[in-house]
C-alpha cells in the first residue's frame, strides 16, 4: 500500500541534533511513519524529489503576536514563508481572551498600543465569539489555517477582567476575591489547553492613555499565585517581558527580575522564559541575565532567556516612513502612493527641496547605526536582497561619504535607482552582532522574539529562521546546521511542551520543510496594504523553501500557497493534576 507522501533522497537534518544524513521520509495520516535510507521507502501517492535538498522539521516559533492576524490571514505570513509551521501566540501579557463583550474594543486598543496592530483591523476581522480562553481556542478551531496555532493566556486580560480600570493603577493590589477570579480564569484556560501564562512588566508597554498595561506592577505574591496554577496542572510555560528598563543602570533590575523568576520556577516546577537583547547602552546586561538564569538552573529551575538571531530594527523606506520624515516636504510624501513618491523625488525642484530641508538633521552621528540594505553599490549588499549584519560600511553616513554627497542625496539616489525598494534598517535592540553570536552559542538561551504579527508598520523580524540559517550557519559557520535546525524546531517545541513537533522521526507530526540550501535567501521587505480596512504592514518572503508540509499536507510550494489549510490548534495536555 502506498504512503500518503514520500520525501525522497534528501539530506535529512531531523531536528534532534543528530548528524545530517541521506534519507527518505514517509508520511501517513499526518504522521511520520518511516525514516529510511535513500530509495528504501515504498511508493507514495505524492512524492517530493529532495535530491540535492535539505529536509528539516517545520520550525516552531514560541514568540509571536499573530493573535489577530490569523483571523484574516490563514497563511500566517510572513512566518509561513520562512519554514514556520507552528506558532505560540499570547506573548507579553496581551491577549484577546478572556474577554467580556463590553471589553473587546479596549483589548483591541491595548494590542494596538503595545504591539502596533491596528485596532480598526482587529475589531473588523476577529469573530469575537468567545468570552473565556477555552472559548477562544474553540474559535481558533473554526479558523482555517495553514499553520498550527497555540497560545498563552495574558495577564493583561486576566487583570482587566477581574479589576477593570484599577488593573492599571500602579498602587492597586487585587483583593482576595479579584485574585481568586484571576486564578479561576487561568485554571479554565489551562484546562482548555492554553500553553502557559504571559505577563508584561516593561515600562515600554502602555495603554492608549499612557498608563502601563495591567500587570506591570503586580507584586511577587500575585505572580507566584498565578504561576501556581501552572504548577498545579504540571504543564505550561511562564513568559515575561521583564522590567529591565528604567532609570539608571539595568543591573539591579536584572537581579531583582531574575530573583522572582527563580522563585516561580523553583516553586512551581514550570519553565520560565523572558525577553533578552543587547544594547550598547547596557553592554553587559545580557551576560548578567544569562549568568543568573544559569545559576538558578543549577538549583533545579528551568529558566531560558529568549533572543533573536539579529537586531530588532525599524525599517525606513520610500514605501513607508523615511529617516528624514520630521521635515515638511518629506512628511508630505506620506500622502502619496509609491508611484507618486517616486515621481516627486525625480522632480528636480522637489528633490532639491528635500535635500535642502534634510541638511538641518538628523546628523551623521545620529544615523551611524542606520544601515542601507538591498542595493548594489553598497558594500556587502546586492539589489533586492536584505542583509542585517550592520556592516559599518553600509551605514547611511558611510555610504553618503563614499559617494561624496549628503545623506539625503544618497538615500534619494538609491530610492530612485531601485524604484523605492531599498531600505534603511535601524536596530533598536540586539545592536551588536558579537553579542548576538555569543547568545546563539549559549545553550541556556532559546530562540524567540521574532515577534511575527507585531509592530507591523515599523518592524519585521519574522524572517529570523531564514537569517539564522543563511547568515550564521551557511555563510559564517557559527552554528552547525544540525544545531541551528534543532534550535528552531525541537528545542522550542520541547520547551513549550509540544513534544510531538519539531523533529522528523517516526511517530512525530509530519511538519516538514524541504529547502534548497544554496538558494536560501531573504528578499528585502515590501510594504503592503493588505490588512482589514486597508491598513499597511511590512511583509518579507524568502527564496529557497521548496516545500513546507503541515500535518502531512503540502501547504506551500516555492513560497506559494497550495490552497490547503491543514493547520490545527495546539493544546497542552493531558490532564496531569
Amino acid at each position: 500500500m502506498a504512503h500518503d507522501l514520500v520525501i525522497r533522497g534528501g539530506r535529512l537534518v531531523d531536528g534532534t541534533g543528530a548528524p545530517a544524513r541521506p534519507a527518505d521520509v514517509a508520511v501517513d495520516d499526518g504522521t511520520v511513519t518511516e525514516v529510511t535510507g535513500p530509495g528504501d521507502a515504498g511508493r507514495g501517492d505524492r512524492e517530493i524529489d529532495a535530491d540535492g535538498l535539505v529536509v528539516t522539521p517545520g520550525f516552531v516559533d514560541l514568540h509571536t503576536h499573530l493573535d489577530a492576524q490569523v483571523a484574516w490571514d490563514p497563511l500566517g505570513t510572513s512566518s509561513s514563508w520562512h519554514g514556520v509551521t507552528s506558532v505560540v501566540m499570547g506573548n507579553c501579557g496581551v491577549t484577546f481572551a478572556p474577554c467580556r463583550p463590553d471589553d473587546r474594543a479596549y483589548l483591541a486598543d491595548m494590542m494596538e498600543s503595545v504591539e502596533d496592530i491596528p485596532a480598526e483591523s482587529i475589531m473588523a476581522a476577529l469573530p469575537w465569539d468567545w468570552e473565556t480562553y477555552g472559548g477562544y481556542l474553540d474559535s481558533l478551531e473554526r479558523t482555517p489555517s495553514a499553520m498550527n496555532l497555540g497560545g498563552m493566556v495574558g495577564h493583561c486580560a486576566l487583570r482587566y477582567w477581574a479589576m477593570g480600570d484599577r488593573s492599571m493603577d500602579p498602587d492597586a493590589e487585587p483583593t482576595a476575591a479579584e485574585l481568586e477570579e484571576m486564578v479561576g480564569l487561568l485554571d479554565e484556560a489551562m484546562a482548555a489547553g492554553a500553553l502557559g501564562f504571559s505577563t508584561s512588566r516593561t515600562l515600554r508597554h502602555k495603554v492608549p492613555d499612557g498608563r502601563q498595561v495591567p500587570g506591570t506592577f503586580a507584586d511577587r505574591e500575585e505572580l507566584l499565585t498565578l504561576a501556581g496554577v501552572l504548577g498545579g496542572w504540571r504543564r505550561g510555560i511562564f513568559e515575561s517581558a521583564p522590567r529591565f528598563d528604567g532609570e539608571g543602570p539595568s543591573e539591579p533590575r536584572c537581579r531583582s527580575e531574575l530573583e522572582w523568576m527563580r522563585e516561580v520556577a523553583l516553586r512551581t516546577g514550570r519553565p520560565v522564559t523572558f525577553n533578552l537583547t543587547h544594547t550598547f547602552e547596557n553592554p553587559e546586561h545580557h551576560r548578567l541575565a544569562v549568568e543568573l538564569a544559569r545559576a538558578a538552573n543549577a538549583e533545579g529551575a528551568l529558566i531560558r532567556p529568549q533572543t533573536t538571531s539579529r537586531g530588532i530594527g525599524v525599517l525606513f523606506s520610500l514605501q513607508s516612513a523615511t529617516p528624514f520624515g520630521r521635515h515638511p516636504s518629506w512628511a508630505a510624501l506620506r500622502d502619496l502612493d509609491l508611484g507618486g513618491r517616486l515621481a516627486a523625488i525625480r522632480d528636480p525642484e522637489t528633490r532639491s527641496r528635500l535635500i535642502a530641508e534634510a541638511e538641518s538633521g538628523p546628523s551623521a552621528e545620529e544615523l551611524t547605526r542606520f544601515f542601507v540594505t538591498g542595493a548594489d553599490g553598497v558594500p556587502g549588499q546586492r539589489d533586492g536582497i536584505a542583509r542585517y549584519d550592520c556592516d559599518p560600511r553600509s551605514s547611511l553616513p558611510a555610504v553618503a561619504a563614499e559617494r561624496g554627497v549628503s545623506m539625503a542625496e544618497a538615500f534619494l539616489d538609491l530610492c530612485d535607482r531601485t524604484d523605492g525598494r531599498v531600505l534603511v534598517y535601524w536596530p533598536l535592540l540586539n545592536q551588536s552582532m558579537d553579542a548576538i553570536a555569543e547568545m546563539l552559542l549559549d545553550d541556556t538561551v532559546i530562540m524567540g522574539l521574532a515577534d511575527a504579527g507585531a509592530h507591523v508598520g515599523q518592524i519585521l523580524d519574522a524572517s529570523q529562521p531564514t537569517w539564522f540559517l543563511t547568515h550564521w550557519t551557511r555563510d559564517h559557520g557559527l552554528v552547525p546546521i544540525e544545531r541551528a535546525v534543532q534550535r528552531l524546531s525541537s528545542d522550542t517545541a520541547d520547551f513549550v511542551g509540544l513534544t510531538d513537533r519539531g523533529r522528523v522521526v517516526p511517530g512525530a507530526a509530519a511538519d516538514i520543510n524541504v529547502i534548497d540550501w544554496d538558494g536560501l535567501a531573504l528578499p528585502v521587505p515590501e510594504f503592503a496594504h493588505d490588512l482589514p480596512k486597508g491598513a499597511g504592514r511590512w511583509i518579507q518572503r524568502a527564496e529557497g523553501y521548496v516545500a513546507t508540509v503541515v500535518n502531512g499536507t503540502v501547504a506551500l510550494e516555492h513560497g506559494e500557497h497550495t490552497g490547503e489549510l491543514p493547520g490545527t490548534v495546539l493544546r497542552s495536555g493531558p490532564d496531569e493534576r
